[in-house]
């Protein structure tokens, strides 16, 4: 297989009876963090993970489960604001560790960084980050908390580079790849600031094989910049228009940045960016409910509800 950068620029972004669903965030129930050091005994690779697990379930009630996939530079730690909503919420979330890719990467001299970040995001660790997902939810499924996911509710999350695993395991298909990527158990996704598949010019042919419903989040002023590589917002549109899916989501939020979907408090704006992390939070909220329990409403007035800091909100 050719070398191939499936995220050139990556390293911006860090820096940057199922159990019916909650969207009230009035009344959360207890959760608790569990962080679990695996190993894919296959690959001979660490794949750490961190399990957010609602604690308050109605007996023998099973409960939906996100896997979800950090940015380049990222670890299992990052985009808590979302694994403790959801879990509080009655959404277990498994926030996945991608060692090739992960925060080790900023360890290391400085003039070296840009080519370690370039490498990060080679075709390897991009097929290694679709391995680390299947393992680890094979592994959660089979430990004894596993019995507690409703395996018919499982959505793949992602920020960044990991919106792009989170794409490969939800369908796309590039070109020259011989083996599956898709994970048939994935029932849906949410697609933080995904960056365009580098080197491939035809987005429609790479993500129309993408079908689930998807939900798409960025903002006007979520753009990637390092040297040798920029890419706008309108990048995150396209990825959106050429995604497959019959049942479709995109919100756009005014000005913010690449890396306002991190953990970090000021980026984008310090008052902007509580209320985007808010505002995310409900609509995704809002948009399981809809795929998975067939209710609407929330996601028909989400619009209405944040309007003060929308730039674009669009169902297909």
């Amino acid at each position: 297989m050719r070398r191939r950068h499936w995220l050139q620029g990556a390293a911006a972004l860090a820096l940057a009876g199922p159990l019916a669903l909650r969207v009230r965030a009035e009344a959360p129930a207890p959760y608790d963090t569990l962080d679990l050091d695996w190993t894919d005994p296959a690959r001979g690779r660490p794949v750490p993970v961190r399990l957010y697990r609602p604690q308050a379930m109605v007996p023998g009630a099973r409960v939906p489960l996100i896997v979800f996939s950090h940015g380049i530079g990222g670890s299992r730690r990052g985009y808590s604001w979302l694994g403790r909503f959801v879990a509080a919420h009655g959404i277990a979330s498994l926030h996945l560790q991608h060692v090739g890719s992960d925060r080790t990467l900023w360890s290391g001299g400085l003039f070296s960084l840009v080519g370690r970040l370039q490498d990060a995001a080679q075709a390897d660790e991009a097929l290694a980050r679709v391995r680390d997902f299947r393992f680890a939810l094979d592994t959660l499924l089979a430990s004894e908390w596993g019995a507690r996911v409703d395996t018919t509710r499982i959505v793949a999350a992602g920020h960044s580079y990991g919106a792009n695993t989170s794409l490969l395991v939800s369908g796309a298909q590039v070109p020259g790849v011989g083996e599956a990527l898709a994970d048939p158990r994935v029932r849906a996704a949410i697609v933080m600031s995904a960056p365009p598949f580098y080197g491939e010019p035809e987005p429609r042919r790479i993500l129309q094989g993408v079908t689930v419903p998807t939900l798409h989040v960025t903002c006007t002023d979520d753009v990637i910049r390092i040297p040798g590589y920029w890419s706008g917002f309108d990048d995150r549109v396209q990825v959106f228009e050429a995604t497959g899916s019959a049942r479709k989501w995109l919100a756009v939020y005014e000005g913010g940045s690449h890396s306002i979907f991190t953990d970090r408090a000021g980026t984008g704006g310090a008052v902007l960016n509580p209320q985007v992390k808010q505002a995310t939070r409900e609509l995704a909220l809002a948009f399981l409910r809809g795929v998975f329990d067939g209710d609407e409403a929330a996601l028909a007035q989400w619009p209405q509800r944040h309007a003060g800091i929308l730039a674009r909100f669009e169902a297909a």
